[in-house]
């Protein structure tokens, strides 16, 4: 008679083997839906990223290493994905050689449409700053053709998280005196040029105010956030360059003695007048930017002051003067003095220019 069934040596194997598929499959599955979540979606947010971080993609380069760009600078995090993601898009011979203003933590997608939109048709192209303009003339009066003076106001609002205005001293995040006035060289691409403007004006204040002395500042117990506002005003009021120091001194002695410091720029600044004369009603207003009845500096910075402004706020001439009048045929020279008699047989001479001429009693070349 047949015998007990006995044990099939290889039913322990084919076991271990299918569990083996099980969980290899099971492995699959969970990579390919990693893959998939990271191909298809963004990384953070709705994809635009934060901040602003320029590459510069040079001429030549292949998908691969404009991939790698993008990784390095921490814009995605797998070039590898962003390659893929290029070549599946059709648009991997679409990005130019150009320098481009992106964001940290971008989602592909959204990396590759700022990579590969149409640059405008003036191409690249350079803005100048002049020193002291405040953000509201930067955008009106500056910025040109292809350049959004509505995205300029509202990127430079509140500062973005890599830039921190309370390092120098400001309790608020305006960019108002940070936003460094010089000669500016901007991206083809339309969509880059603002994030782009706004970086390198940052960037290019820091560089600048390494280079400024504050220990006569700092020993008047001033921030370098106080020699910003003292700055702008300096910038406002100057025409000529040598009275720069001078106007300083005339800020820091009226501080020291707890007078107001008079500055109508400040009135213009708060109420955007800058062309027509300020009225009995805006110079009584009790606000923190009327200078003729509050001491003290005002809240912020009034514009953005250039380097040389920089340094004689932070370090002013040594002189005792507290007033200084503009000189009737003048290009905005100014006398200075320390006494009030002169400073007001100085300002009748003035107001009787003033009458005279029917207007402003300086004279500037065309």
């Amino acid at each position: 008679p047949p015998g007990p069934p006995t044990a099939n040596a290889g039913d322990g194997g084919s076991f271990r083997r299918r569990r083996f598929a099980a969980l290899a499959l099971a492995l699959a599955g969970i990579l390919l839906v990693w893959f998939l979540v990271a191909f298809f979606q963004p990384f953070a947010g709705d994809g635009a990223g934060e901040g602003s971080v320029t590459v510069e993609i040079p001429e030549g380069a292949s998908t691969g290493e404009i991939a790698s760009i993008l990784d390095d600078a921490g814009i995605v995090s797998s070039s590898r994905l962003l390659e893929w993601r290029l070549k599946l898009a059709g648009k991997s011979g679409d990005v130019q050689a150009d320098t481009y203003a992106l964001a940290s933590g971008m989602s592909y997608g959204a990396a590759i449409d700022a990579l590969t939109q149409p640059a405008g048709p003036s191409g690249p192209l350079s803005v100048s700053i002049p020193e002291g303009y405040d953000r509201r003339q930067i955008a009106d009066l500056v910025l040109p053709e292809g350049v959004s003076s509505d995205e300029y106001l509202e990127l430079t609002k509140t500062a973005p998280k890599s830039f921190d205005p309370r390092r120098y001293g400001a309790e608020g995040k305006s960019l108002e005196g940070f936003l460094f006035p010089a000669t500016y060289e901007l991206p083809a691409n339309e969509a880059q040029r603002v994030p782009s403007l706004v970086e390198q004006q940052l960037e290019a204040f820091k560089d600048n105010i390494a280079k400024v002395d504050m220990s006569y500042a700092q020993k008047k117990n001033l921030t370098v956030y106080d020699v910003l506002i003292i700055a702008s005003m300096v910038d406002k009021e100057v025409q000529v360059a040598s009275e720069r120091d001078d106007v300083a001194a005339v800020i820091y002695n009226r501080l020291s003695q707890g007078i107001p410091l008079g500055i109508d720029a400040t009135t213009r600044f708060e109420t955007g007048n800058y062309t027509e004369q300020i009225t009995q009603a805006d110079l009584a207003a009790d606000t923190p930017f009327n200078t003729r009845l509050n001491a003290g500096l005002t809240p912020t910075p009034i514009g953005n002051p250039g380097l040389a402004a920089i340094k004689a706020a932070a370090r002013p001439a040594n002189v005792d003067y507290i007033y200084f009048v503009v000189k009737p045929g003048t290009c905005g020279e100014h006398s200075f003095t320390a006494s009030e008699a002169e400073f007001e047989k100085l300002a009748a001479e003035y107001q009787a220019a003033l009458e005279t001429e029917g207007g402003s009693p300086t004279e500037c070349p065309e």
